[in-house]
C-alpha cells in the first residue's frame, strides 16, 4: 500500500515536471495578429485569457502551429477591413480572442474572432464542384455538418492564393494534427457575426481517463471527455428514422449503431437491433458528443471508468480502424482506445446499417513516401479520400522497408529525402523483377526537364512536380496507372 502511494505521488510530480502555463506559447500569437493586421492594413485587437493555466509542453508545443494556421485564416479570411465593418455597423476594430482553460482532465482553447463568419453557401458550392458530396447528401446535412466541410482534404472557398494563409496546407492538416495529439476541433460560425474554433485536448497525452466497453468479449477504452450519457435501452426505445435506426434524447432524434459494425468487427451479439430486441430485455448504449454531434453506440457491456497509459499508435496496429493508440489494463488484457471523432464520421458517411452491407471490392494499396509530416499528412487525406489504402514512410529507406513487408498497388514518393532519395528508391525497386511492373509516381519540387528525365530514366511512371500540383491530376494518373 505505501509503495503504491510512493509510485502515485513519483507519478504525479513527474506530470506536474511537464507542465508549462499557456503563456509559454501566447506571445507568437500577438506578434502574428500584429504584423499580418498591419501588412492587410486592418485594425484588430487581440485578447488572450488563461494565460496561467498549466498545460502538458508537447501539446503546447504540437498545437502552437495549428493555433497559428486558424489565426492566420482568421486575419486573412475572417476579419473584414475597417471599411467594411463600419458599413456593417460594427467596430471598425476587429477582436480575436485567445482563450484557454481546463475542464476535469481536458484542456479547451478556443480562438474566436467577431468577422464576417463562414459562408455556407460557397461551402456547399466548393463541395459540389470538388466531388465531396452530392446535391441530395448536402440538402440533408445540418448547419452543423455544412461547416464542418472546411476540414475537408485540401477544402478552400477562395480561388485565389492568398500570402497570408498560403496555397496546400488547410485546415485539414490541423484538424489530423489536432487529432494526433488524441483531441478534437470543432467550428461554429454565425454569418455576420464571426467564427469560433475549439480545441479539446486532454491535459496529459500518456494518461486518459476512459469509459471501458466490451466488444466481441475484448475490451475497448472511449475517453471521457467524449461521454454524453449511458443508457440502457428498451426495446421499444428504438425506432426507425430515413432508413437509420434511432433514439430520443431530451426530445431530438439521435442515431444508433453497433460499435461492432463501426470497426468491421463480426457480432458476437445479434446482427440488428430488431433481433437484439427480441433477445433482450435492454440494450447498452454509450453515448458519445462532439459539439453538437451525438451518436449512441451499443456494446455488449459498459464496464468500468478507469485512467491508463495511452501508447501511441505503433505499426502492429496502422490496420485497425478509428485506434487513437492502445493500453494494457491492470489485468494484462491490451485494450484500443477509439477515436470518438473518427467513429462519428464514419457513421455520418456510412449510415447506422453497414451491418448489413457486404462487398467484395477489394481497395488499392498506395505506399506514400514523403519526409514533410505537413505533406505526408495531407496527401495521405487525399488518398484515403479517394479510396485508397494508404501506408506512409517518413524516407526513402523505411519506404523500401515497408514496400517488402507489405503488398502495394502503387507508390507515391518524393525525391529529396534523408536516408534514401526518391530516385534511388524507385532504381532500386526497378532492379527487382517482381515490381517491374509497379506503377511509381515521383512527386517534387525539381520542375527542370533534367530532373524530369531523371526520374523517368530511374523507373518511374509519372513525374509531377508541387509547385503546379493539382490533386486531380494526382488522382487521375493513379487511376490511369492501376
Amino acid at each position: 500500500s505505501n509503495i503504491n502511494l510512493l509510485s502515485n505521488k513519483i507519478q504525479k510530480n513527474l506530470e506536474n515536471l511537464r507542465l508549462l502555463p499557456f503563456s509559454t506559447i501566447s506571445s507568437a500569437f500577438t506578434r502574428l495578429v500584429r504584423d499580418l493586421a498591419k501588412q492587410q492594413q486592418k485594425q484588430i485587437e487581440l485578447v488572450i485569457e488563461g494565460k496561467e493555466v498549466n498545460v502538458d509542453k508537447r501539446i503546447l508545443e504540437e498545437i502552437k502551429d495549428p493555433l497559428l494556421h486558424i489565426m492566420r485564416n482568421a486575419v486573412d479570411h475572417g476579419i473584414e477591413t475597417s471599411a467594411e465593418r463600419q458599413k456593417q455597423g460594427k467596430n471598425p476594430t476587429a477582436t480575436i480572442r485567445l482563450q484557454a482553460y481546463q475542464t476535469g482532465n481536458t484542456i479547451n482553447i478556443e480562438v474566436q474572432d467577431d468577422g464576417r463568419g463562414l459562408n455556407l453557401e460557397k461551402i456547399k458550392q466548393t463541395a459540389l464542384q470538388r466531388g465531396i458530396h452530392t446535391p441530395a447528401q448536402l440538402a440533408a446535412m445540418s448547419t452543423e455538418q455544412i461547416q464542418a466541410l472546411i476540414f475537408a482534404s485540401g477544402f478552400s472557398t477562395r480561388s485565389e492564393v492568398s500570402e497570408i494563409s498560403g496555397r496546400g496546407v488547410g485546415l485539414d492538416v490541423v484538424k489530423t494534427n489536432v487529432e494526433k495529439l488524441q483531441g478534437n476541433l470543432t467550428v461554429e460560425s454565425k454569418a455576420g457575426q464571426g467564427c469560433k474554433f475549439h480545441l479539446q485536448l486532454s491535459t496529459s497525452i500518456t494518461t486518459s481517463k476512459v469509459l471501458i466497453v466490451r466488444v466481441n468479449s475484448h475490451p475497448y477504452a472511449i475517453p471521457i471527455e467524449y461521454v454524453d450519457r449511458i443508457l440502457l435501452l428498451a426495446k421499444s426505445e428504438i425506432f426507425s428514422l430515413q432508413g437509420n435506426q434511432t433514439i430520443k434524447i431530451a426530445g431530438l432524434p439521435v442515431s444508433v449503431v453497433w460499435l461492432a459494425d463501426l470497426l468491421q468487427l463480426p457480432l458476437n451479439v445479434p446482427s440488428t437491433i430488431s433481433n437484439a430486441k427480441a433477445n433482450a430485455k435492454v440494450l447498452p448504449c454509450l453515448v458519445i458528443k462532439i459539439g453538437k454531434q451525438k451518436l449512441g453506440l451499443l456494446v455488449e457491456e459498459i464496464t468500468t471508468q478507469t485512467d491508463i497509459v495511452v501508447k501511441p499508435q505503433n505499426k502492429l496496429l496502422e490496420g485497425i480502424s478509428h485506434s487513437n493508440g492502445a493500453s494494457i489494463l491492470s489485468n494484462g488484457e491490451v485494450c484500443l482506445v477509439l477515436n470518438a471523432q473518427d467513429l462519428i464520421t464514419t457513421e455520418q458517411n456510412t449510415g447506422s446499417n453497414n451491418h448489413s452491407v457486404a462487398t467484395d471490392k477489394q481497395l488499392s494499396s498506395l505506399l506514400l513516401v514523403e519526409d514533410s509530416i505537413v505533406i505526408r499528412t495531407q496527401m495521405k487525406r487525399i488518398l484515403e479520400s479517394a479510396g485508397y489504402q494508404v501506408t506512409t514512410a517518413v524516407d526513402g529507406l523505411e519506404g523500401w522497408q515497408k514496400l517488402q513487408a507489405g503488398t502495394f498497388d502503387g507508390v507515391v514518393s518524393d525525391v529529396e529525402m534523408p536516408n534514401l532519395d526518391g530516385l534511388s528508391l524507385t532504381a532500386k525497386i526497378r532492379q527487382y523483377p517482381k515490381y517491374q511492373e509497379l506503377p511509381v509516381i515521383l512527386i517534387t519540387t525539381l520542375a527542370k526537364e533534367a530532373d524530369k528525365r531523371r526520374g523517368i530514366e530511374a523507373g518511374a511512371n509519372a513525374y509531377l512536380t508541387k509547385g503546379d500540383f493539382d490533386q486531380s491530376l494526382l488522382l487521375e494518373t493513379l487511376n490511369r496507372l492501376i
